[in-house]
């Protein structure tokens, strides 16, 4: 969310901003908060003054009382009486003016980073560099549920009967790979400073407010029937909403957490043959990294990020790249974010596996999340948030590109002690 002063003093630049994410539909919104904005300031201007003669007026009316002159007294209690019905009136109208200034505010975009390209989809995002080199080997590599098979390590049936379309049972080798995989990427993340949570798996609807736009919360989140509680579809959500109305000082930071979680998301809409088997998922678990920190600091941040996760994947020895993403497929609270893509052997491109966001103080402005300077100015926080690692998509990258031509699939040194200390997976089917 936009500071609304921002938007009073720079309408020309935020509606370009709407432009270059192509949401001209969201143009007249900014004529509407600047209207409402001065409502807001008009209505609270002549609140103020009322309540300002309110204690004059009562003094006054001491002093008649004291004089004997009562009728006279009795015109100023009137005046009062019809001053307490127009300060009732304007804070009515006050409140209802904020609140539909706020949720007109919650849809505006935030600026967009100067280096961002300018696209209206994903299909216009650039790709930034690429590490490590991506094989396609002489022998077929199959689809990635015919890999977890050979080990007897997935049923889709029985999850389908049992939870639907978009869920499974890992088994054996591979269920042990999923959970090795986290408890690696934790032990990653620890060592490169973080510190380890474990946050709450729900949250309330004024976090889901202060941490995602609606259009992402409607194509992502599960509602609990009948609470006031979400799932989850990332534990960005919970990490970042911990810091609700919160003042810290600035010597504390950046605060670096990295956090385990299941995740639930909807998923909305069909997609390809490549998506089936656990690509596109309504459960999944992840490691996270977010990041609080001053201002000025938050692009060093989000470079260390991303390469997070790149160094993460590489010591897997998977080979991956580095995507900017466009305005237009920038959710609204963004500033600038990229992905990082695995490399599919099977099928000869890369796929993501990470999203990099920096949000400014988007959802600062949204949660109240403060800083106080060591010269006691207050102001609001930035935050980050990446995808250190999530499987079981990122199995698909594992599986494929350690597949050998016999059926088995060879650990990574670094992941062997998780492993149990086993160098390779041999098919049982």
């Amino acid at each position: 969310m936009l500071d609304i002063k921002f938007v009073r003093e720079h309408p020309d630049v935020v509606k370009e901003n709407i432009k270059k994410k192509f949401q001209d539909k969201k143009l007249p919104l900014v004529d509407e908060v600047i209207d409402l904005d001065a409502k807001v300031r008009a209505a609270q201007q002549e609140a103020d003054g009322l309540r300002a003669d309110r204690n004059t007026l009562s003094k006054q009316i001491g002093q008649l009382m004291k004089e004997g002159k009562q009728e006279e007294a009795e015109k100023v209690k009137a005046q009062v009486q019809a001053n307490a019905e127009r300060l009732a009136a304007l804070e009515e109208d006050e409140k209802t003016l904020r609140e539909k200034l706020r949720k007109d505010m919650l849809v505006i975009p935030n600026i967009i980073d100067p280096s961002v390209p300018i696209g209206p989809d994903d299909t216009h995002n650039v790709e930034i560099e690429r590490f490590g080199e991506p094989v396609v080997p002489d022998y077929p590599i199959p689809y990635h549920t015919e890999i977890m098979e050979s080990f007897g390590g997935i049923d889709l049936d029985a999850a389908g009967e049992v939870a639907g379309n978009g869920f499974y049972y890992l088994l054996g080798d591979i269920a042990r790979l999923h959970s090795a995989c986290l408890a690696y990427g934790r032990d990653f993340m620890i060592d490169r400073g973080f510190t380890y949570v474990i946050p709450p798996y729900m949250i309330r609807s004024k976090v889901v407010d202060g941490v995602m736009s609606f259009d992402e919360m409607d194509a992502m989140m599960y509602k609990i029937e009948g609470e006031d509680l979400y799932l989850i579809g990332t534990s960005e959500h919970s990490m970042i909403g911990r810091f609700i109305d919160s003042m810290t000082d600035e010597e504390k930071l950046p605060i670096t957490l990295t956090s385990y979680s299941p995740c639930f998301r909807k998923e909305k809409g069909a997609h390809g043959i490549e998506e089936r088997g656990v690509y596109r998922i309504h459960q999944f678990e992840k490691q996270e990294m977010i990041v609080v920190c001053k201002p000025e600091d938050a692009f060093d941040w989000y470079n260390k990020l991303w390469q997070n996760t790149v160094d993460y994947f590489r010591s897997l020895e998977i080979p991956v790249r580095t995507l900017e993403c466009c305005s237009g497929d920038l959710a609204d609270l963004k500033v600038k974010s990229c992905d990082v893509e695995a490399w599919s052997p099977r099928q000869k491109k890369y796929f993501e596996v990470g999203s990099c966001s920096n949000l400014g103080d988007a959802q600062a402005r949204r949660l109240n999340i403060r800083v106080k300077g060591k010269d006691g100015q207050k102001y609001l926080a930035n935050t980050l948030n990446n995808t250190c690692v999530a499987p079981p998509r990122m199995l698909i990258a594992f599986l494929e590109n350690h597949l050998q031509a016999d059926g088995s699939v060879t650990i990574p040194k670094v992941l062997q002690p998780y492993m149990g200390g086993k160098e390779v997976l041999i098919p049982n089917k």
